[in-house]
C-alpha cells in the first residue's frame, strides 16, 4: 500500500555523501541478504515466498498478499547508468498474449507490487495479461550496489524492463505518484504506451527544492519517520474510507519492503534530487486516458481530478462511490470493472474505425442497385455530385456502385454517421414508412429499401445522422 505523504512533507535531505562506516555495513548487510548471481530470485523459503522477501511476509495473513508474494520473482534488468544488471522484482503473467496490449500495473509513492493482490488476480481472470512492476527504489528489487534512484533513473529503468520483457505498447496504470511515474514516463518513450489509466493521481504536487544543506542525520532521521509504524499507521487510516478489519495486515504489507537494507539510503537518494514534478507535461499526454477517482479520497482533492479531466487532451474520468485514495485495494472488484470497461470501450472504437470503410460501401451498394439502375435518368447526376456530398471520392463512389447486390434476405445491422445535409440522409429521413418524415417526399424516396426506426429523425439531428439498413431498430 502506498504511503499517502508528498514528497515535501519530509524534511530536506543533503546530498549524497561519501559513503560512511555505517554505509559500508549496510552494503555488507545486504550483499549477505541477497545473491549476487540471482540465485535468491529463484530460491524460497520454507513458507514458499522467495528467499529475497523479508522475513516479516511470513506473519502476513491476508490470503491474497500471500498469493501474490509467492509470484514475485527477480529478473536481471540493464540500464546504462549500472554497471552489472538490477535483479529487478515484479510480478510476471502466467501467460502472455499478443492479441491484445499489455497492463503494466505501476504502485504509490514508497509502495510495492503487493498493492495489487485484490485487482491483480480479477484482470487475470478477465483473460489480460498483467504485470505488476515495481519501481527502481521502491518494492524489492535487489538495490546491493546502490544505483541511483532519481527520476531519470526510474524512467530509464522501466523502459529498459519494457524493451528486455514486454516489447510492446502497453496499458500502463499509475496510481498515485505512480500516475506522475506514468505520465513522464509516456512523454518520454511515446511508443512504449497505449494508454494509461490515474488511480487518485498525485500529479499536481512539486517535488523539493534545494534539499543539500540540511545535515545527513537530518536526512536519515526523516526517513526513519517515513518507515516508523505511528506513520504508516497514520497514513493508512487516512488512505481508506472506512477503517478496514485487516487494518494491522495492511499496514504491515506497506512497509515490508522498508525492512530491506537498502531502503533508506535509496529513498533518501529519491528525496534530494527533486522528485517528481510533472504539472508542465500533463498538456503534452497525446494519449487516451482514464482517470479513477474515490468519491470520499481525504489525501488528493477531488478538485484536482477534475482539473487533470480538462488538462489531458483525450480523458475520461471515473469515480468510485464510498471509496477512499486507493480503489484497487479498497474496492477491487469495482476498480476491476473500470479498467476493463474502459480497455473494451476502447478496443470496440478501434474495431468500428478500422471497418468503418465497410458500412459506406455496402450503403453505396444497396443505393445503386436499388436506385440508379432502376432509374437512369439520376444516375449521371448522382455520381457526380452525391461523393461531394458526403466528403468521399468519385472514383471510389463509381466502385461501390458497381459492386454487387447483396444476397437475398441479408438482414445485416449497419449504422454509422453522415452529414446531415447528405442525400443519403434526406433518403432514409423521408422514406414513406418513416412516420416523422417531411410533408414534401422526394421522388425516389420510394425507391429506397429498408425500414428507418421511428425515431431517426431526431436522432440524426442530435448526432449528425444516422444511416441504417436491414433493421427497424437504430444501432448506437
Amino acid at each position: 500500500m502506498p504511503l499517502l505523504l508528498t514528497s515535501s512533507s519530509l524534511p530536506a535531505l543533503p546530498p549524497p555523501l561519501a559513503a560512511s562506516s555505517r554505509a559500508r555495513v549496510r552494503v555488507a548487510a545486504s550483499a549477505a541478504a541477497s545473491a549476487p548471481d540471482g540465485a535468491a530470485a529463484s530460491g524460497t523459503s520454507a513458507g514458499g515466498f522467495p528467499s529475497f522477501l523479508p522475513r516479516a511476509v511470513e506473519r502476513i495473513r491476508d490470503g491474497a498478499a500471500i498469493r501474490l508474494a509467492k509470484r514475485i520473482e527477480r529478473v536481471p534488468v540493464q540500464t546504462g547508468f549500472s554497471v552489472s544488471p538490477i535483479q529487478s522484482s515484479c510480478v510476471r503473467p502466467l501467460k502472455q498474449q499478443q492479441d491484445a496490449d499489455p497492463i503494466v500495473l505501476l504502485h504509490g509513492f514508497d509502495s510495492s507490487c503487493l498493492e495489487w493482490r485484490y485487482t491483480y488476480p480479477l484482470l487475470e481472470e478477465a483473460g489480460h495479461e498483467a504485470w505488476a512492476v515495481d519501481i527502481l527504489g521502491w518494492g524489492f528489487s535487489d538495490l546491493a550496489t546502490r544505483p541511483p534512484c532519481d527520476v531519470a533513473s526510474k524512467r530509464e529503468h522501466l523502459y529498459q524492463f519494457w524493451k528486455s520483457y514486454i516489447k510492446r505498447p502497453m496499458v500502463l496504470v499509475g496510481p498515485s505518484l505512480g500516475a506522475a511515474v506514468a505520465i513522464d514516463f509516456s512523454i518520454n518513450y511515446p511508443e512504449a504506451v497505449s494508454k494509461m489509466i490515474f488511480i487518485g493521481a498525485s500529479v499536481y504536487s512539486e517535488g523539493p527544492k534545494d534539499m543539500t544543506r540540511m545535515p545527513k542525520f537530518v536526512s536519515y532521521a526523516g526517513v526513519f519517520i517515513l518507515k516508523s509504524l505511528p506513520l504508516r499507521f497514520l497514513a493508512t487510516r487516512l488512505a481508506f474510507n472506512n477503517t478496514p478489519n485487516e487494518f494491522f495486515d495492511w499496514v504491515q504489507i506497506g512497509r515490508l519492503h522498508c525492512l530491506l537494507p537498502w531502503w533508506e539510503d535509496s529513498t533518501v537518494d529519491f528525496m534530494i534530487r527533486g522528485g517528481y514534478n510533472v504539472i508542465k507535461q500533463i498538456k503534452q499526454v497525446k494519449h487516451k486516458c482514464l482517470i479513477m477517482w474515490g468519491e470520499d479520497d481525504g489525501i488528493i482533492s477531488s478538485k484536482l481530478a477534475y482539473r487533470l479531466h480538462q488538462e489531458l487532451p483525450d480523458a475520461i474520468l471515473r469515480q468510485v462511490r464510498q471509496c477512499g485514495h486507493i480503489p484497487h485495494v479498497e474496492k477491487p472488484r469495482e476498480a476491476a470493472k473500470l479498467v476493463l470497461e474502459f480497455l473494451e470501450r476502447d478496443k470496440a472504437e478501434n474495431t468500428d474505425r478500422a471497418s468503418s470503410v465497410t458500412p459506406v460501401l455496402t450503403c453505396f451498394r444497396s443505393f445503386a442497385v436499388r436506385v440508379l439502375w432502376e432509374d437512369s435518368r439520376l444516375s449521371c447526376f448522382v455520381l457526380c455530385c452525391l461523393p461531394f456530398y458526403i466528403g468521399g471520392s468519385p472514383f471510389a463512389f463509381a466502385g461501390a456502385a458497381l459492386a454487387t447486390r447483396p444476397a437475398t434476405g441479408d438482414t445485416t445491422h449497419i449504422a454509422y454517421r453522415v452529414p446531415w445535409r447528405s442525400p443519403c440522409v434526406r433518403l432514409c429521413r423521408d422514406h414513406p414508412r418513416n412516420p416523422q418524415r417531411s410533408p414534401s417526399l422526394s421522388p425516389m424516396a420510394d425507391r429506397f429499401g429498408g425500414n428507418p426506426p421511428s425515431d431517426l429523425s431526431a436522432r440524426t439531428r442530435r448526432q449528425g445522422g444516422w444511416m441504417v439498413r436491414g433493421s427497424d431498430k437504430c444501432i448506437r
